[in-house]
């Protein structure tokens, strides 16, 4: 299954896992806390966008018009894909780093395609999602990097746990932030700051649902830790991005 088929509301580590992750009573109480107080925004993000939105979208790609049939839910919506677009053509970057495979691996290697021809390395925390994204850009003529990465302790003091990352690139000039869900912690992509010293002066950042609680709460922490970067919330589409650039 890859993210172009219909599936549930609550990402696939709290419906789908054999063998969950263990958690510490203190991660499921925070689970809890922000699912209860931001549930307008997960509500909001059953919408994927606007067809129409979707349709220029596909159009500006030229890939077929059903390319992407289920959009939404867990995974993103067309403002997101837009703003990768947008970003990859106008910057051109030569490595892109993706954390959450899916829609956006499709979208992302076919803008690289088109504007520049730089590299994208996905990565995601289910061994089979990544084998079937590799075959859904396989069958659309592109490529990726794709990497399983499963889910370790989180380093530093962020909760909950990251990817275990492999085969990176020593310098990024994109990094899309698309995982892992909120259901393992509600502060989980915190740990992305590991990677931020491999950006490169100009290179940009994308944090999906920045509009969340817990998205709230990283920003933040990440303002403060690295003045270096500049932060910023884009607030269209259902679930807002946050915009991180490397100013020196």
């Amino acid at each position: 299954m890859t993210s172009r088929e219909a599936t549930s509301l609550l990402p696939r580590n709290m419906v789908e896992e054999a063998n969950p992750i263990p958690r510490a009573v203190a991660d499921w109480l925070h689970v809890l806390a922000f699912g209860a107080i931001g549930w307008p925004w997960l509500l909001r993000s059953l919408s994927g966008g606007r067809k129409k939105d979707k349709a220029a979208l596909l159009e500006r790609l030229d890939l077929p018009k059903d390319a992407l049939p289920h959009l939404g839910s867990w995974k993103a919506d067309t403002a997101l894909l837009r703003l990768i677009v947008d970003v990859i053509e106008t910057r051109q970057p030569r490595n892109v780093v993706e954390l959450g495979s899916g829609a956006s691996s499709l979208v992302t290697a076919r803008a690289l395609q088109l504007f520049g021809g730089g590299s994208l390395h996905s990565y995601d925390q289910h061994g089979d999602f990544v084998e079937a994204t590799k075959d859904w850009l396989g069958e659309h003529s592109l490529t990726a990097d794709m990497h399983h990465a499963p889910l370790v302790p989180s380093p530093g003091d962020w909760p909950g746990y990251w990817y275990q990352l492999s085969a990176l690139p020593e310098a990024i000039d994109m990094l899309i932030i698309d995982g892992p869900p909120w259901s393992v912690h509600p502060f989980v992509r915190g740990a992305a700051e590991v990677l931020f010293y491999r950006i490169a002066p100009g290179g940009v950042i994308l944090l999906d649902d920045a509009a969340r609680p817990g998205e709230r709460v990283v920003a933040r922490r990440w303002r403060r830790k690295w003045p270096n970067f500049s932060f910023d919330l884009v607030k269209d589409g259902t679930k807002g991005t946050l915009v991180g650039r490397r100013l020196y």
